[in-house]
């Protein structure tokens, strides 16, 4: 018996390794394809590669499993294009960046996209909004205007649901299309006035208003749906100081006068 425990605790052991070293040679992959090439091209493939479990199934499961694995979809390929973003001007500090874009990737692939509570659920879906945001926004300027609002929809319903579906299944597609909605509307307006802040030691990455709009309203949604399951009802108390906060966050963002030094147009 104790060999049984000795064996299984070996095959764990075991496991735990053989996981960790594929999420980080799967970072380490993106990183040198991007960085290789020149291009996202072959770092998008490589992860979309990766997820063929989404497919593994009978083909009637195919779009739920699409949906439940879409925030990491959005966070994998968001990376990869600020991988590639970075590296654009083929300078050292753009090296640097994309280094700690990929340590940064392998962090979400072994600590926050595999844990459950519903702590986690919502930075994971923090994590896509910004990741997502910045990358879309960063490669979109080109693009109709469509595409891009398609691409907010899709991360405004994405994270929506991942959320609400650690709260309950009632009204979850209603209310995530709903989302959805809210975030095409905000990405047409922005798409017609993209801010972006430049960030420090950055190599060209910039944070775009849009992410912090977005992401502060999801952080309110979320104040309210949390409020709402505790109590049956949503109290004032709860959302307070987060609806104050938000509006503060979006009225300094917005009316702020715009400092041509730190902010520009992406």
């Amino acid at each position: 018996m104790e060999l049984l425990r000795v064996v299984r605790k070996r095959r764990s052991l075991l496991s735990e390794l053989v996981y960790i070293l594929l999420n980080v040679g799967l970072a380490v992959a993106v990183l040198a394809a991007v960085w290789g090439t020149g291009s996202p091209w072959l770092g998008l493939a490589i992860v979309l590669i990766s997820k063929w479990r989404v497919i593994a199934v009978r083909p009637r499961y195919w779009f739920a499993h699409l949906e439940a694995n879409m925030v990491d979809i959005l966070v994998s390929v968001g990376m990869v294009g600020l991988i590639y973003q970075a590296g654009i001007a083929e300078t050292l500090q753009g090296l640097v960046v994309q280094i700690v874009l990929a340590v940064l990737y392998a962090v979400w692939l072994l600590l926050i996209k595999p844990r459950g509570n519903r702590n986690m659920v919502a930075i994971q879906a923090a994590t896509a909004i910004v990741v997502s945001t910045i990358a879309l926004t960063s490669i979109s300027y080109e693009w109709p205007s469509s595409l891009y609002v398609i691409g907010m929809w899709l991360i405004g319903y994405t994270t929506a649901r991942h959320v609400l579906a650690s709260y309950s299944d009632e009204n979850l597609r209603f209310m995530s299309l709903v989302a959805g909605f809210i975030a095409a509307e905000i990405g047409w307006i922005t798409y017609h006035w993209t801010i972006a802040y430049s960030l420090p030691y950055g190599a060209g990455l910039k944070l775009p208003q849009v992410t912090l709009i977005l992401l502060g309203l999801s952080f309110l949604a979320e104040r309210v749906i949390n409020s709402y399951h505790k109590h049956d009802r949503v109290r004032r108390n709860d959302i307070l100081l987060p609806t104050l906060l938000v509006m503060a966050v979006i009225i300094a963002i917005l009316f702020t006068p715009l400092n041509e030094a730190a902010i520009g147009a992406i």
